[in-house]
């Protein structure tokens, strides 16, 4: 049995390295990609097979679909009579539900929907899984094996997958946009923008680091750093005055909305 990985974009190819840097073989590893020139890059570069969409999946015991959301059920309805009965499905696309997956695959296939995150790049992502209906426990450990050579798993009720993708799918995004904020803001108080760059990437993963070893939660991490009447205290009523608290939730709750939306169109 192979893995078949379908759509060899950004997450495709981390998906691809990640699983061959876990010591699974080349051999084992199936790629589909419509693009002649980047399946022939992939097959130089990493030593996988490529193949069409629909002959990738035969004897393929986990099929990961990295596709854009309008691309899954067009995928599933090529690859349904294909696969193999005790496949496992697990879809990377946001908003696609498990039962629009079953929907379009044969009666009691299991399915899993998995919300990825950039990060993986550096196996540092964040995976959270989402069984579907014939979804056994051996799936899911399938699932989070799989994932989990690319960075840390979660296992969460599908009702939670749109709040999910809206703060760690997404959430890279919005540390980026801070990152760019504060360089900007560095450089409007005469830093140059090397030494910006520098101050706030350390600082982002100085802090991200101390979330993680510390598990102190980040109000008590940001009363360490506030003292009464200081600079950091003068910057964070700056923030709250300008609703910076407020416009993040608006920003999620608008992420969550939009993940809903790409699983019913």
């Amino acid at each position: 049995m192979s893995i078949t990985i379908i759509g060899a974009g950004v997450m495709g190819e981390t998906i691809l390295s990640g699983l061959l840097r876990s010591g699974i073989s080349p051999n084992e590893i199936v790629i589909a990609e419509r693009s002649a020139q980047r399946a022939a890059q992939l097959t130089s570069q990493y030593g996988v097979e490529c193949r069409d969409v629909a002959p990738s999946v035969s004897g393929a015991s986990e099929v990961l679909l990295v596709v854009k959301p309008a691309d899954v059920a067009g995928v599933l309805a090529e690859i349904s009579d294909e696969i193999s009965p005790d496949s496992l499905i697990i879809s990377l696309a946001a908003g696609i539900t498990t039962s629009l997956m079953e929907q379009h695959l044969p009666a009691g296939t299991a399915v899993a929907r998995v919300m990825p995150n950039t990060p993986a790049l550096l196996e540092q992502g964040m995976s959270v899984i989402s069984p579907g209906s014939s979804c056994t426990s051996e799936h899911l450990a399938q699932a989070e094996r799989l994932l989990g050579t690319v960075g840390r798993v979660l296992v969460v009720p599908e009702s939670d997958q749109d709040a999910v993708t809206a703060i760690s799918g997404s959430g890279p995004a919005y540390i980026f946009y801070i990152a760019e904020a504060m360089i900007a803001a560095g450089e409007s108080l005469g830093i140059s923008h090397e030494v910006s760059v520098e101050l706030v990437t350390q600082t982002i993963f100085g802090a991200a680091t101390m979330l993680r070893e510390t598990q102190d939660s980040p109000e008590i991490l940001r009363q360490r750093v506030s003292s009464p009447g200081g600079t950091t205290v003068a910057a964070i009523d700056t923030l709250d005055a300008q609703g910076v608290r407020e416009a993040f939730e608006k920003a999620m709750h608008a992420a969550r909305n939009r993940s809903k939306e790409l699983g019913t169109q």
